[in-house]
């Protein structure tokens, strides 16, 4: 079983969603969490942007100890030294550092040439080696890099001391096997590409963001940055319990992660709360609805054994149980069900007789609540004792 790496970028990545800026207090809070989690590589911030951001930089390095801390910055002599500083109390510390490498961003971004972008390539990462022996080169919108230039870069950048690259889908553009083939192109084609680790960052424009990390590691890769509940600039960031997982559930890839799965759910509750950015309930993994059921050929054949609809217990990612929920699309089975956790006790002719009582309540309710079905209960056992009398 090979490790796969888990580079976390909530604070950094995660924080560039309009609304959720954090303070210095609870950027440390969501560090010592994440740290608890499991996550190899926290990305604590981009120390150059702002006095707070370095502020908050310096005091995670200070506090989370057991965990890589990861600054980002530009291929710029002084963000790499504002970085360095930052880090300086780190007991372990990476440098994030790289460029852009597609022709947009060389000819539109930087008006600049292929040969250009090598040299400030190289260069950035001497500078941050001066610094630590941890160096992480980002080719910014490595998904629309030509191959073969990408390549070139990468065998540089190793060469000048990176022992991590990494290959950014930072539109969100490619598909799943497009980006597999990239990573596979590398592994073919950089001579010194043993001496680094390959990491997967995609964005989630065309929500292929996990399938594409999950492509990347099966083509070569064994390190995925990524975000609690998805969240990034745009339409986010490949999302970190999902590719948890994934990788959990499909034994057969052969990887494995050091985060603790049941702590997926609570962590997630923890940054939607923290950075007031709700989770729309059908995520996958921790949304509200990920294990509710409320379709009748679902509930039905999720009563007698829960495998037939569900894949994760909700217990191993920390969730609450499974939930049956009540709507007009509900069965017999399913309203028995809830009756019997009421404390009611009906037979086959009584569920039949109230559910069509439960059916006209159903028609005027999004969700049928215990209090409703209460009422039905009482109100169909007061009209049996009638006419019983």
């Amino acid at each position: 079983m090979d490790k796969v790496i888990i580079f976390d970028t909530t604070l950094r990545d995660g924080e560039q969603v309009p609304g959720c800026k954090l303070n210095s207090k609870e950027k440390i809070e969501l560090a010592l969490k994440l740290q608890d989690l499991g996550v190899d590589v926290l990305e604590a911030g981009f120390p150059i942007s702002s006095p707070g951001d370095f502020a908050s930089v310096e005091q995670i390095s200070k506090t989370v100890t057991n965990t890589i801390i990861c600054a980002l910055s530009r291929a710029v002599q002084k963000d790499i030294e504002v970085a360095a500083q930052a880090l300086k109390y780190a007991k372990r510390s990476r440098i994030h550092t790289g460029i852009g490498t597609s022709d947009f961003h060389i000819k539109s971004k930087f008006n600049s040439t292929r040969e250009d972008i090598l040299k400030r390539a190289v260069q950035c990462v001497k500078w941050a080696k001066n610094f630590t022996d941890d160096v992480e080169f980002y080719a910014e919108d490595a998904g629309r890099t030509e191959n073969e230039y990408l390549a070139q870069v990468i065998e540089a950048v190793i060469k000048a001391g990176a022992t991590t690259v990494n290959i950014p889908d930072t539109t969100g553009y490619c598909l799943p096997h497009q980006y597999g083939e990239k990573m596979a192109f590398l592994k073919n084609n950089v001579s010194n590409i043993d001496k680094a680790v390959i990491s997967c960052h995609c964005h989630n424009d065309l929500g292929v963001a996990t399938a594409n990390s999950i492509s990347g590691i099966i083509h070569g890769a064994r390190q995925i940055e990524c975000t609690i509940n998805g969240l990034g600039e745009r339409a986010g960031n490949t999302s970190l319990e999902e590719v948890v997982m994934v990788i959990k559930q499909h034994k057969q890839l052969g990887f494995y992660t050091d985060i603790d799965a049941t702590k997926l759910y609570p962590m997630s509750r923890l940054v939607s709360d923290t950075m007031r950015m709700p989770v729309q309930p059908n995520k996958a993994i921790v949304g509200s609805n990920a294990f509710s059921h409320s379709s009748g050929i679902h509930q039905d054949g999720f009563l007698k054994d829960t495998q037939t609809y569900e894949i994760i217990n909700p217990e191993e990612v920390g969730a609450d149980s499974s939930k049956i929920v009540l709507t007009a699309r509900s069965g017999r089975s399913a309203l028995a069900y809830r009756f019997q956790k009421l404390g009611f006790q009906f037979d086959r002719n009584d569920v039949d007789v109230l559910y069509n009582h439960f059916l006209k309540v159903a028609d005027n309710k999004k969700v049928v609540e215990d209090n409703d079905l209460a009422e039905l209960a009482k109100e169909y056992q007061q009209s049996a004792l009638s006419i019983q009398s």
